[in-house]
């Protein structure tokens, strides 16, 4: 059995004040309640995490929209038809609402045979005196192609899952909510866990998308206000070999536990899905045979205690698959922590699968993108009796030096670190940044510690019932227009998925040890700010690229702060906020020349240095440093503004002979500009 080398993982400890777990007296949850606040908005975009309540939160929007707004009709449309089922009669009166959540069966498509009728069955749908409506994307799509927008108007459209739709001309769902928006006579609720690709592309045109108010509601908020669950954990580990040898040294039997074996494309794979099945069910134990009422097997384990699993990989036999199916979505999933121990699955138990008592989701190899490894921990993340931590692993096969495909092998670690980065802040609490001047103080409902705000000094505030920070920053350009003021506040998670993504920035933020910090976080990120919102004027470009790599930044030297010491057990234990509050507190002055001079990626190297061989480490780095990275002619126009600045704060420019790197850089990139004007002018 080969050994698997362990990453420090992030540890996030949570308050448990049960606040997002309770109900108001119309029967709402925290999250549900501010999402109602705005029911009056024509289009309406939700970010919560799974197993908020968002399914519930939209049934209130909708039925106010249809006894009090003037709205005619819901529907509500899932990407997969299993999603369906969350969207089921609810009698939301028993709980102080004022109306019942009712679909007539007929109505619910996800449940009705065939393909190719079913948007017949939504004309019929829009020309009945039912109200409600839930379908499947796909079929939502045909029957917009098929009868066209106009017969929607005045409808409510909802859309689950939101991050299935694309700006891409392409996509189909995306450009039909772009007519219908275009149109302007419906109604959108769109909903989301996770409201970015893993393609990278925006999931909105930033026209539409200024149509749109936003209710956010974190990770950090929910797990904060949970009841029982305190402690998650993220890791990823690496492998040499076969997975099927090493899983049981990630692999705790007695915890409820998702596998996701890898594709059967990806290099992890060894090309016989059945085989590592067999091979777990054989590592986790003695088999006892088929309980006949589930399909579920009896694995009795090297400790004695008997456990059931769920095999969702095997299809070889319809009926069987189906038992077990059917015997995973049984009131008992719920209510008996005992009912099942272990699922196995492939592409499924993943989007929309609910297990309350998952603690483990371990997913073997890269999944296809960000958004899929989100919604796979969100089945680990669900509030329940009597479970206090849950964990979320990602085993990665390590790059061998005799692999033929060592590229693919350095783009999947590569992506794996993304995912890491990007987790790391999704669970982070709210950052808000404010800069430091001679005016500042403090915010009203902010904690500053034991000797309470000090006016000398940049200050950190934390509000605990919010889960926010407050944090003060020397320089900080702040935002003028609402929609950068908008960003900084909701979506800087989406420019931090889209830095993080970028292949070239990642490679050289980890392995060009000549890298200047700055050229990443001023010009790396400028660049990716830019594209992503043309519409804004260059200060509000600049002050959302301050807020977001502020937020990648601190997170990173909090995790690196709280992270002290070589010892794998130690740092696996320490909590990210603490590690927030620490570094915060013991820098004096925190500035944003400060920011922007820490590599992003310096900290994921370490971890990345202590998991892998020092000869696959070599070799990804050789991997990476053959790829010669020549200087953009954008990339040159962005150093050249930041010498502009520069000779406006020091009355010179840079001088390309210069001690520091970044003052060289950015000399480099004005001489760049320099030499092909010349030859433009020669020609």
């Amino acid at each position: 059995m080969t050994t698997i080398k362990s990453a420090p993982s992030v540890s996030v400890n949570y308050a448990t004040n049960g606040s997002s777990t309770s109900s108001n007296e119309l029967g709402m949850r925290v999250m549900q309640e501010r999402a109602y606040e705005k029911r009056g908005e024509q289009y309406l975009l939700i970010k919560s995490p799974p197993a908020s309540g968002k399914s519930r939160a939209l049934m209130f929007i909708a039925l106010d929209k249809l006894h009090n707004q003037g709205v005619k009709k819901a529907i509500i449309t899932v990407p997969e038809k299993s999603i369906g089922s969350s969207f089921n009669n609810e009698p939301l009166s028993n709980f102080g609402f004022y109306y019942d959540w009712n679909v007539n069966p007929k109505w619910n498509l996800c449940n009705a045979p065939g393909d190719d009728t079913k948007a017949n069955l939504v004309k019929a749908f829009l020309d009945s005196d039912d109200t409600i409506l839930v379908c499947p994307h796909a079929t939502f799509r045909n029957s917009i192609e098929k009868f066209g927008i106009e017969g929607f108007d005045d409808c409510l459209i909802a859309i689950d899952e939101f991050h299935h739709v694309s700006a891409d001309p392409d996509n189909r769902l995306g450009s039909h909510l772009g007519q219908l928006i275009g149109r302007d006579k419906v109604h959108v609720v769109a909903m989301t866990g996770s409201y970015f690709r893993g393609d990278a592309i925006a999931v909105l045109a930033p026209e539409d998308e200024a149509n749109f108010d936003t209710v956010t509601y974190t990770y950090y908020e929910q797990l904060n206000g949970y009841e029982y669950l305190k402690k998650l954990d993220i890791g990823y580990y690496f492998y040499s070999d076969s997975y099927s040898d090493s899983i049981l040294e990630v692999l705790d039997p007695h915890e409820k536990t998702i596998i996701h074996i890898p594709s059967v494309m990806s290099r992890e794979s060894t090309k016989d899905k059945y085989k590592e099945v067999d091979h777990i069910i054989h590592e986790l134990g003695e088999w006892l045979g088929v309980e006949d009422a589930t399909g579920f097997h009896r694995v009795k384990t090297k400790a004695g205690k008997i456990i059931k699993i769920a095999d969702l990989v095997d299809d070889t036999d319809t009926k069987k698959r189906e038992k077990i199916q059917a015997a995973l979505k049984v009131p008992e999933m719920k209510t008996n922590r005992d009912h099942v121990d272990m699922i196995i699955a492939l592409g499924m138990a993943k989007e929309g699968f609910d297990w309350v008592w998952c603690e483990h989701a371990l997913t073997v190899g890269y999944r296809s993108s960000l958004t899929e490894i989100i919604q796979i921990i969100g089945r680990a993340t669900r509030d329940a009796k009597g479970k206090t931590h849950a964990r979320f692993t990602n085993l990665i096969a390590e790059p061998q030096a005799d692999e033929d495909l060592v590229t693919d092998a350095v783009n999947d670690t590569l992506k794996a670190i993304a995912a890491s980065l990007l987790m790391e802040q999704v669970l982070a609490p709210k950052f808000n940044f404010t800069p430091k001047t001679p005016q500042s103080g403090p915010v009203e409902g902010f904690d500053y510690g034991e000797g309470g705000y000090d006016p000398d000094k940049t200050n950190i505030g934390i509000n605990e019932q919010t889960s926010q920070f407050q944090i003060e920053i020397k320089g900080l350009t702040e935002p003028k227009s609402e929609e950068a003021q908008r960003i900084c506040d909701q979506d800087l998670n989406e420019v931090i998925t889209s830095f993080v993504q970028d292949k070239t920035t990642i490679e050289q933020g980890l392995f060009n040890e000549e890298m200047v910090p700055e050229e990443l976080t001023q010009v790396k990120m400028g660049k990716i700010v830019k594209e992503k919102y043309p519409e804004l004027d260059a200060e509000d470009q600049e002050a959302v690229r301050q807020h977001a790599i502020a937020a990648l930044n601190l997170t990173q030297k909090a995790k690196e702060t709280a992270s002290t010491g070589d010892d794998t057990e130690k740092t696996g234990s320490t909590a990210l906020i603490d590690g927030v509050r620490k570094f915060t507190m013991d820098v004096r002055d925190l500035d944003i020349d400060l920011i922007d001079s820490i590599n992003p990626f310096g900290e994921a190297y370490s971890i990345l240095s202590k998991t892998m061989s020092e000869e696959s480490l070599k070799q990804v780095a050789s991997v990476i440093s053959s790829k010669k990275i020549n200087l953009s002619h954008d990339e040159a126009r962005e150093l050249a503004m930041r010498a502009l600045k520069f000779k406006k704060e020091r009355g010179r420019l840079p001088d390309i002979n210069a001690a520091d790197p970044w003052e060289k850089r950015m000399a480099e990139g004005v001489a760049f500009l320099a030499r092909k004007a010349a030859e433009a002018k020669d020609d």
